[in-house]
């Protein structure tokens, strides 16, 4: 009599305490009604299940003994929430909530209508691209990455920038020579040289106008078209000189036009063991491209009198190839003797803008440099012409004649040098790499 009165007490005590769990967890108690318990865990009770009615005490116990199982009150996991305890996503805060842009600095949201200069180049690749190419060469790429907040972004149609009043004031000044310009195509007289001996200076000197250049060993000069032609003819007459190019390239503005002359040479780069066993050895051969890359950008002013140029060189030059002697081991404790290349490399590259009047010749000299072409000089002393010429073997003075010769429509007629149109850029690298 005695245990089964105090098993029937300890069953009324499990059940008391389970019915109080489960109101500390948030849910209703027995018949709904406004008896609900807050919770004693300090979590929110926004969001979570309503409250569960239970039909009887033994229900109530079930549900709280499986409950107690999967999780104790005021005791959640390192990193999860009561919504997780509860099997709800929690709702994550960030700042892209914010609908607004920053606009401490007075930031200013425009579109500026590119149509009337893209809708002329159905044959060119993404020809937006220069729009944002000479924006970021006239503004700067920190202007974009930098405080103030701002971007610029472009498709086909339509550029948008958002920025500074001052920014909009040169992108507008950008945008207008491409869309208020003269949209047809264009044409530039690119000529290239070699002079062996850089005294070609004394004769033409007084019939220049020196320019300032940033990059080292380059010089450049305006000339009128007759003095150009003047100091065209006196190089012309030397012995030395050797024309590389000579062409009309028909460009739309602002669009990028390449000239590439290169040529690849061999070399023994490597010696490897052959799968078959015999011979031994056999050579690995490699590839140098020597040569010479240009990269023309001119871009106009909407009247036309004012060219600007950005001006891209790479000149590679194999000096020559110096040879190693190996000696590699065999089976039979002997020795093959091989000999491999190393190559003497020469190069020299020029990235620089200038801007002047369309109406005159603008020539750069990039000073004496590896010369694309050089033939080796003869190992026999009594025969280097050199030392009498003053030059000096594989290098030259490399000169640069760009002429704006206006509208392709009005140079149709021309008979010198054939006409070049300009290949579309790629895609991906559009030019830069």
């Amino acid at each position: 009599m005695r245990l089964s009165t105090l098993l029937i007490v300890m069953a009324t005590s499990a059940l008391g305490w389970d019915a109080n769990f489960v109101s500390a967890q948030g849910f209703g108690l027995p018949g709904g009604g406004s008896n609900t318990v807050s919770p004693t865990n300090g979590f929110p009770t926004t969001g979570l299940p309503p409250a569960a009615t239970v039909p009887s005490t033994a229900a109530t116990s079930t549900a709280a003994t499986s409950t107690a199982a999967t999780s104790t009150p005021g005791r959640v996991n390192s990193g999860q929430t009561a919504l997780q305890s509860l099997g709800q996503s929690p709702v994550a805060t960030s700042v892209a909530a914010d609908k607004t842009l920053p606009s401490g600095a007075g930031q200013k949201y425009r579109k500026y209508d590119l149509s009337p200069y893209t809708g002329h180049l159905k044959q060119v690749v993404r020809p937006e691209q220069a729009v944002v190419d000479w924006i970021i060469r006239e503004t700067g790429s920190d202007a974009w990455f930098s405080p103030p907040f701002g971007f610029l972004n472009a498709d086909h149609n339509t550029l948008s920038v958002y920025h500074t009043p001052e920014m909009h004031q040169v992108v507008g000044e950008v945008v207008e020579k491409f869309v208020a310009g003269d949209t047809e195509p264009q044409v530039l007289s690119v000529k290239v040289l070699n002079v062996g001996n850089p005294n070609w200076r004394n004769r033409a000197h007084l019939l220049m106008q020196h320019v300032g250049v940033d990059s080292p060993g380059v010089q450049a000069w305006l000339l009128s078209k007759e003095n150009a032609a003047m100091v065209m003819n006196q190089l012309r007459q030397r012995t030395d000189t050797r024309v590389k190019q000579d062409l009309n390239l028909v460009l739309h503005n602002g669009q990028t036009q390449k000239l590439t002359s290169t040529l690849g040479k061999n070399y023994v780069r490597n010696m490897r063991q052959t799968p078959t066993g015999w011979p031994p050895y056999e050579p690995e051969t490699g590839e140098i491209h020597v040569g010479y890359k240009v990269e023309i950008s001119p871009l106009l002013s909407t009247d036309g009198k004012v060219i600007d140029c950005v001006i891209k060189a790479e000149i590679d030059q194999l000096d020559k190839l110096l040879p190693v002697d190996l000696e590699l081991p065999l089976q039979n404790n002997q020795v093959h003797r091989a000999q491999i290349d190393v190559p003497q490399v020469v190069s020299w590259r020029l990235n620089e803008r200038f801007r002047w009047p369309s109406d005159m010749i603008l020539l750069l000299s990039c000073g004496v440099v590896a010369s694309p072409d050089a033939k080796p000089a003869s190992p026999m002393s009594f025969l280097n012409m050199d030392l009498l010429t003053g030059t000096t073997t594989g290098r030259a003075d490399a000169l640069m004649f760009i002429q704006f010769k206006g509208r392709a429509s009005a140079n149709l007629t021309h008979t010198g040098p054939a006409m070049q149109m300009a290949s579309p850029q790629n895609p991906t690298s559009r030019g830069r790499y």
